[in-house]
């Protein structure tokens, strides 16, 4: 019996999972394995059996920046649970898991008496995510904030403490790999007032309401801003608001967020942010870079 045997006799890897239900678009086809994780041990599990090294490996939070193909992912998934979404405070130092989302920090942080985070509130996402992708928003980035994370390594089973220098962090980027889990991270908060606190992050959540499509599928922002402009903006100017791929249509709120409807497919979205990507370069000579991960398709974003 190989170890994908053993583990999937056990019940600690299941077999063809729908992904969608995972992901913000809820579009997408099945995982060829998966794989929910709530300690530590179900990692250093997986990395003994050897079956991260044999098969690709997509690590998922809370699914928010990602689209599936309709074909699926053919490899190993691993979804993070509740188990690794801890946030505990001490003094002015935020520790949360890897699953927990950014908006519980955010107001964990700020309930605790501390400001700096309250960024957090305006990212859809995980704190794994977040440190993956160095996610910020309001001019903060994780990185600005981050003090360390601790990544696994489910090739070799060993685990580190890496700063944002360390994990090369800048925009939307760091150098952590596809075999590499962020199991959690240390953040640097300072002391803060409570009702000013509280203030902002409803400043940050009614901008948010006020601009961008609430109540939809979407995956926030599509592209990642170019030097000197927004993606927002520059669509926008070109008059591709409303642009429609199938069940997928550029939002009439905010031009950089794609929104599906219940019949979406996941070929819509991946062919909409096409159809706009070579719109944008054609009139503007501007390449934009998708921020959203694409997975299962032929040539993997």
């Amino acid at each position: 019996m190989t170890g994908l045997d053993a583990l999937i006799a056990a019940g600690t890897v299941v077999e063809n999972v729908a992904l969608g239900p995972l992901t913000t678009y809820k579009s997408g086809g099945p995982a060829r394995y998966l794989m929910e994780a709530d300690r530590l041990e179900d990692l250093e599990e997986l990395a003994a059996s050897g079956v991260s090294a044999a098969l690709r490996v997509l690590v998922i939070g809370r699914g928010s920046n990602l689209v599936v193909a309709d074909s699926g992912f053919p490899g190993l998934v691993i979804h993070l649970g509740p188990g690794f979404g801890a946030i505990d405070i001490d003094g002015s130092v935020v520790a949360a898991g890897s699953s927990a989302p950014l908006a519980q920090v955010a107001r964990a942080s700020v309930n605790a008496g501390l400001t700096g985070l309250e960024f957090f509130v305006g990212v859809p996402g995980s704190v794994g995510g977040a440190v993956r992708q160095n996610a910020g928003c309001f001019g903060v980035e994780t990185r600005d904030r981050l003090i360390e994370a601790t990544i696994f390594d489910l090739i070799d089973g060993g685990i580190a403490t890496r700063t944002p220098v360390q994990l090369e962090m800048s925009y939307r980027h760091s150098n952590i790999g596809a075999s590499q889990v962020v199991v959690g991270a240390t953040f640097q908060a300072e002391p803060g007032d409570v009702s000013a606190g509280l203030q902002e992050l409803r400043r940050i959540t009614r901008w948010r309401r006020d601009n961008q499509p609430g109540g939809t599928f979407n995956a926030g922002s599509v592209f990642k801003n170019p030097p000197g402009s927004t993606a927002g903006e520059i669509i926008d100017s070109l008059g591709l608001k409303g642009t429609r791929v199938g069940d997928v249509a550029v939002s009439a709120r905010h031009a950089n967020f794609f929104v599906a409807g219940p019949d979406a497919t996941s070929s819509d979205i991946r062919r909409l942010v096409m159809v706009v990507k070579d719109r944008v370069l054609e009139e503007t000579g501007t390449i934009l870079e998708p921020e959203i991960q694409f997975v299962g398709f032929e040539d993997d974003h």
